[in-house]
Parts: structure tokens; sequence; C-alpha cells
């Protein structure tokens, strides 16, 4: 693994561990991919799920692409999608108003972040612990023929592909057909007959791809329900028992603070609510870091 110092690009190669092993599994996997952010722990089991559609949304498909975002996040799942307007920034926004994780693929390099209005989208998920990754080197534009090469991507990463409002002649058909050759579950959410934004999905219902009304549709046919409760579970019982275990005053004042703001927090931040000398903050912190109770991202702290 690589690193640009300038910009803090992980470069991860095809043959590295850290490549996501979802994606190292499609036909077509890229030979490398430039990561800004932190990709999910392999060694965790929280699934990725993708959710796509229509730059060209209407109101109800984003409500539902933020709505189901949303509550698979607070399940443990992690959202893939693309950053672009309509439904991608729905899926995107919907994990982050779950204070959770979502990956962003792109279709240019990272050194600018397109579409340029969603800059401030971009900054949340890495400020949240998520990602944003692309298989294209920094400086390279974002050509047409590349957002269908990066759809593989999205598909490639998760376990199943939800689209929501896909037109005849869309990039989420292509990334529904993607998925499908990759051997992951693709899932429609159905609308009007005679509205242009489903026909393409309606076409992909009845060429086999399963018909969702609901989160309880998707969980049921991905037999993930049960598991993520137990995993959210066991996942919370231990860090309450870690948190029970700990006695000593700053570690405990520390970890309050970072609870009670409900977001990630700068150490400047944390100084200033636990009026904590700055060095001895820092220690804490360290100490707290080391023991897997709070998370570092983007110079940010969080549980």
């Amino acid at each position: 693994m690589l690193m640009d110092k300038k910009t803090k690009i992980k470069i991860i190669s095809l043959d590295n561990h850290l490549f996501p092993k979802l994606l190292k599994e499609i036909p077509d996997a890229p030979k490398k991919i430039y990561v800004l952010g932190e990709l999910p722990d392999l060694s965790d089991d929280s699934p990725l799920i993708a959710i796509v559609g229509t730059r060209k949304a209407t109101d109800y498909g984003k409500q539902f692409a933020k709505e189901i975002s949303q509550k698979l996040t607070e399940m443990g799942v992690i959202i893939v999608s693309g950053l672009a307007m309509g439904i991608d920034t729905a899926a995107h926004e919907g994990a982050i108003a779950a204070n959770g994780k979502t990956i962003a693929v792109l279709a240019n390099g990272l050194d600018s972040i397109y579409p340029a209005q969603n800059e401030n989208l971009a900054k949340k998920i890495l400020e949240l612990g998520g990602a944003i990754i692309s298989e294209y080197a920094l400086t390279t534009p974002a050509y047409p023929n590349q957002f269908l090469e990066r759809n593989r991507i999205v598909s490639g990463l998760s376990i199943a592909t939800i689209v929501i409002e896909a037109p005849n002649r869309s990039g989420s058909i292509a990334t529904a057909r993607l998925a499908a050759e990759q051997g992951r579950e693709v899932f429609i959410l159905p609308g009007p007959a005679n509205h242009p934004n489903y026909q393409g999905s309606h076409k992909l219902i009845r060429d086999g791809a399963r018909l969702i009304t609901s989160l309880e549709d998707i969980l049921e046919d991905l037999n993930i329900n049960q598991n993520l409760k137990i995993k959210n579970q066991n996942d919370n019982a231990k860090f309450k028992n870690d948190i029970n275990k700990i006695s000593d005053k700053n570690q405990l004042l520390i970890i309050k603070a970072v609870q009670n703001a409900g977001k990630p927090l700068y150490i400047d931040e944390i100084i200033k609510i636990t009026k904590l000398e700055p060095h001895i903050a820092s220690q804490t912190i360290a100490f707290l870091t080391i023991a897997g109770i709070i998370k570092e991202a983007e110079n940010k702290l969080t549980l």
C-alpha cells in the first residue's frame, strides 16, 4: 500500500490484503484503487449494500432512498453509492443521518470531487469514518465512459444492489445487470406504470430482479436481520462492558464528552468541553484509542 503524502490518498493494489474481498472476486476487478478515508475493516462482518438510481429523481424516490439507507445503516449495514445527484446523494445522506459509514465511488481522480455540488457531502462521509474511492489516478477527469466502468465497482463491493428509479437509459440499469453478472442480489423499488423514471426498473423486475416495497423485504431475502441484530447487541454489550471497567476520571470525562456530542469531535473541542490540560487530554485519548474505545477519522474522534 502506497500513500500520497500530499493528499492522504492511499493506493491499494489488487494483491494487497487490504483490497476489498468482494471486489477482488469480480471478473474485471481494478488492478488498484485509490482511497480517501477508511475502508471497512475486513475482519468486520458488516455487509455492504449499494443503493443507486437516477440523477433526476422524484421527491418520493429520494425520500425512500434516504429512509431505507438510514434504517440499514442503523442496523450496521454500510451503504455504497456513486455520489451523483439524485438517488445517490439521498443514499449517502441517509447513512450520514444515522451517523454511519458510507462509501462513495467516483469516476474521476480523487484530487477533485465530482459533482462539485457534493463537496460538503464528501466531507461529511470522511468525517464519519467512511471512504471515497476510485480506480483512476489523480487529475483524471470524469469522462462519460468511466461512469459505466465505475458502476462495476459499486456493485462489486456490495452483497446486493438496490435500484430506486431507473429510466430505460440509465447507469443504474447497467449497475443492476453488472450486479447480477457478479452473482449479487438485485432489488428494485416499483413505481407508477406510466412514469418514465420506472420504465427501466420494471424491465429489470420482468427480467428476474426482486421487487421490494419495504426494508423487511430486503432483510428477509438476504437473511441478515437476525445476524445483524445479534452482532449489534454483542458490540453494544462489549462496549458497555469495556466502559464499566474504566475507573480513570479523565477517561470517563472524554468518553462522556464524545457520547453527549453525538458527532465526531476535534481534540480541541474535547479539551474545551472537559477542561482538561492539553497534554493530559492527549495522553488519555491515545490510551482510549489504543484500547479501541475511541476511534479517529479525518482528525476527529468518535466512539
